[in-house]
């Protein structure tokens, strides 16, 4: 993220989004028609799956929740080798499980990323991660795949088809800085605190707070500092968390 502090015109897209999310909500309350009860049992319903994480038709990993994070709406230490049934994970693991002597959690991340001087570890970098997300995306429907012409070639581009799910993706990051707040990392959903982490350092966790009012916004990113100025080798040692996320906040944090 550029700045969690900084903004500029930000500040009337924000306005612009609440202000029309409001006057969807006057239109849906006027419209009658279909019971209240009906009505309550839906909403009820709809925050279950936000509750699960995701709904059962359209599971995402982090790292495609992270990647839909960033588009616009046009547009490790291993406990089990077993496979996890996601291709990126499995490959990384792979290596994490074949490599002696062990690498730290750095330097997974660096030689994974490709982010190394050495050329003869450059067999480590896992190739195409974004259009190989991109593509899982198209798959389960969120995404689709077109060919725009840039003057003398041809990009293949995966514009959003589903904005649903990626509105959902939204809600769910905001509501854990805001409605559902507990000020403690470690009674925080682990999967949901590590989506915050790394949206924060791919640089789009702003892409979740943008539509918010100021009051929310400010009140967001403030949260968002407070766990980015958490100390990780402080924290993995407390009770009941897990050593591997706070080992690898430590890398995107330091």
């Amino acid at each position: 993220m550029t700045s969690l502090t900084q903004r500029s015109s930000g500040l009337v897209q924000r306005r612009t989004e609440a202000s029309r999310n409001a006057a969807d909500k006057e239109r849906a309350a006027g419209g009658g028609g279909g019971s209240g009860e009906d009505d309550a049992q839906s909403r009820r319903d709809e925050q279950d799956d936000d509750d699960k994480g995701d709904s059962k038709e359209t599971r995402l990993t982090l790292m495609e929740e992270v990647l839909l994070l960033g588009l616009k709406d046009r547009e490790v230490i291993c406990k089990s080798d077993a496979p996890t049934g996601d291709v990126l994970l499995d490959e990384a693991l792979k290596h994490v499980k074949e490599t002696q002597p062990p690498e730290t959690v750095q330097n997974w991340i660096e030689l994974l990323s490709g982010e190394t001087w050495n050329p003869l570890k450059l067999h480590y970098q896992l190739r195409n991660v974004r259009e190989r997300l991109a593509k899982n995306l198209v798959e389960k429907g969120v995404l689709t795949t077109e060919k725009q012409n840039f003057l003398l070639f041809d990009m293949t581009t995966h514009p959003l088809t589903n904005n649903n799910i990626k509105q959902r993706l939204i809600k769910k990051v905001q509501e854990a800085v805001l409605d559902k707040w507990v000020n403690d990392p470690h009674r925080m959903d682990k999967r949901l605190l590590a989506l915050i982490y790394l949206a924060h350092a791919s640089d789009v966790l702003e892409n979740a707070f943008a539509p918010l009012l100021d009051e929310q916004y400010d009140l967001a990113t403030k949260r968002v500092r407070q766990l980015l100025d958490l100390d990780p080798e402080v924290e993995c040692l407390k009770a009941s968390t897990s050593e591997v996320l706070w080992a690898v906040v430590a890398a995107f944090t330091k």
